[in-house]
């Protein structure tokens, strides 16, 4: 079973910064399943367990352990592989910690962009870039209108400012050196991220997976909060849909996208734990007192992606909390099988796309 984007990217050579975390793992398994030449440049994993080695990544791959900031380390990499495509993951993806460390969520989400793209561009091979922010690049007034591609970029905390000022430094690039059409640029704001695999700190998920397996209570900030939640295969379809377009239709693909919830099921914090409770077992509530601040709403209209390039995920969001409980669950019946549960799912994922693509060709004829 090939489907018709991973025919354009099997056999071309895609590095993909920030490969040892829970979206490069994801994105690694499905490019190597579809027979793309795959390398990878991050920083070690920073979590135990950490889906980066419970998969032996690295066995299919060529990696490299550096710091994206680290231009030096960073260009010869980029060099020896000369890739076709990059697919750039590498980031400090948290609100919290951005407050603790607002320098070096700056340097590694913005400045650590332009060095990931000047990389690409002066390795000489690339055609494609396909750069990862967040929906937090948007001036956030709350006022539950989904936010479009054109809305206005900003930020209210370090994390939030520093991927909208990614989002410009990456227009920039786009316009100065996109136009000639030897390397086009993407850009892609997705929504709140679950799926197996993730342990990472101030997340809901795998904090509520942590508190399950210590038996402790969960420590909620925000119960209310409403996020655009979707499977981690949600938005690795997305970015593999945008690697395969930029190099043959530039004009098109070079731009933002959108990639949020197309069932648009603002589900609130309390919302996405009733699922999980209903999918594994209930959690025991805490609150945290004063927690920093955090957008309240968050919706993304994703129009664009769904017209433009067909995206069309096959799971909606109940599904996709319901198959992250169920990769969890497996995992902690059966630790050594994350690998089976991880390609299992994989397969069904492209197993409902093939079946959304036949559908599509028989209404066409």
């Amino acid at each position: 079973m090939m489907l018709d984007f991973e025919q354009k990217l099997r056999g071309r050579k895609v590095l993909v910064t920030g490969h040892t975390g829970f979206t490069g793992g994801w994105a690694c398994v499905w490019l190597r399943a579809l027979g793309a030449e795959v390398s990878g440049y991050a920083l070690a994993p920073e979590t135990e367990p950490a889906l980066y080695n419970l998969l032996g990544i690295e066995s299919d791959m060529q990696s490299c352990i550096g710091d994206i900031r680290d231009t030096e380390k960073l260009n010869a990499f980029v060099r020896s592989i000369g890739p076709d495509a990059v697919l750039h993951l590498a980031a400090q993806p948290l609100v919290r910690r951005s407050y603790r460390a607002p320098l070096e969520t700056f340097a590694v989400n913005a400045l650590g962009t332009a060095h990931v793209l000047e990389a690409a561009r002066m390795a000489g091979t690339c055609r494609a870039v396909v750069c990862v922010t967040t929906d937090k690049v948007y001036q956030n007034n709350e006022d539950g209108h989904a936010h479009r591609e054109t809305d206005p970029l900003g930020g209210c905390d370090p994390y939030s400012a520093s991927k909208a000022a990614a989002e410009i430094i990456i227009d920039g690039y786009r316009n100065s050196f996109g136009k000639a059409g030897n390397m086009a640029i993407a850009s892609a704001r997705g929504g709140n991220i679950i799926g197996g695999g993730d342990w990472s700190e101030d997340r809901l998920v795998p904090d509520y997976v942590r508190a399950q397996q210590a038996k402790k209570k969960l420590v909620l900030r925000y119960p209310g909060a409403v996020r655009p939640w979707q499977h981690v295969l949600g938005l690795v379809y997305g970015y593999l849909l945008l690697l395969a377009g930029l190099p043959e239709a530039p004009q098109q693909y070079a731009c933002a996208w959108n990639f949020g919830p197309l069932d648009d099921a603002r589900l609130t914090v309390r919302d996405v734990l009733a699922v999980l409770a209903e999918e594994w077992t209930p959690a025991a509530l805490d609150f945290m007192q004063e927690p920093l601040h955090e957008a309240g709403l968050l919706a993304l209209d994703s129009t664009r992606a769904r017209d433009l390039l067909g995206w069309v995920p096959p799971w909606d969001t109940r599904r996709a909390i319901a198959e992250t409980a169920a990769w969890y669950r497996g995992y902690y019946e059966r630790p050594a099988h994350a690998r089976d549960l991880t390609e299992t799912q994989l397969r069904q994922w492209r197993e409902a796309l093939a079946a959304i693509q036949g559908k599509d060709r028989a209404c066409a004829s």
